[in-house]
């Protein structure tokens, strides 16, 4: 019967057992074990559509699908179609809102995990976004003032109008009055 100590011994450094990991926060294991368990088998390929859904970022499949057949998505420099298949090491560029998202594949999921763990499945290699414009939202009043009078709302009309929103110089209001 070998001791305990001699176990120890023959579970050294060579022996392919991984030390466990120094405090790592629960939530975040147990997300991560979900990521493994949402990765596809052996052999198995990944769909960019699927992928760039499942790591959050787009917010639904059917945009991811719609990125790709718009032009809106590259994978290693080329445009690809929804089913293309995603390997580790691939750069993927994810043109939206006027901004392009870079990043470099490092785990391949299939199913849409937290935020927390999607962030593990890739390498962001994004320039920052653009500064948003600041303006006064149009048409917003204060609490408590009322009902606009028909010069507010003339006013409102104008500034949707100036925004390609609404009714501009001469048009008839909705109601037909």
């Amino acid at each position: 019967m070998a001791s305990e100590a001699d176990e120890e011994k023959k579970a050294g450094p060579g022996s392919g057992e991984q030390p466990a990991p120094a405090a790592v926060d629960p939530a975040i294991a147990a997300a991560v074990a979900a990521a493994e368990a949402a990765a596809p088998a052996s052999g198995e390929n990944v769909r960019i559509d699927s992928w760039i859904w499942a790591v959050r970022l787009i917010k639904t499949r059917s945009l991811g699908a719609a990125a790709c057949k718009g032009g809106h998505v590259h994978v290693n420099g080329e445009r690809v179609k929804p089913a293309h298949s995603v390997r580790i090491g691939d750069e993927v560029r994810v043109r939206q809102e006027g901004w392009e998202r870079v990043v470099i594949v490092k785990r391949l999921i299939r199913k849409r995990v937290g935020a927390p763990v999607a962030a593990q499945c890739y390498v962001d290699n994004s320039p920052p976004p653009p500064p948003r414009e600041a303006f006064a939202p149009a048409g917003i009043r204060d609490r408590g003032t009322g009902r606009p009078t028909k010069r507010d709302r003339r006013d409102m009309e104008r500034l949707r109008g100036m925004m390609g929103g609404g009714a501009g110089p001469g048009a008839k209001s909705p109601r037909g009055r």
